[in-house]
């Protein structure tokens, strides 16, 4: 998942693909114990798509608590 994808998502798309991806780490690190994995990229591929998940997450959180504090002032 590319960052332009990730902007275009609106926070509720950013929950669901995020638990999506949670699952999808837990499955890979449960094939890693019972069987062998193919392409063992998918864990930096994985990771990767969640941390720009996150990050966005937080830069729209921060703005809102930044607009808010704002209208305090």
């Amino acid at each position: 998942m590319k960052a332009k994808e990730v902007h275009k998502l609106n926070d509720e798309e950013i929950e669901v693909e995020l638990a999506r991806l949670r699952m999808r780490s837990f499955e890979l690190r449960t094939q890693a114990v019972t069987e062998k994995i193919e392409d063992t990229s998918q864990f930096g591929a994985t990771r990767g798509d969640i941390a720009r998940l996150l990050t966005e997450r937080s830069a729209r959180r921060k703005k809102v608590r930044d607009e808010i504090a704002g209208k305090r002032s």
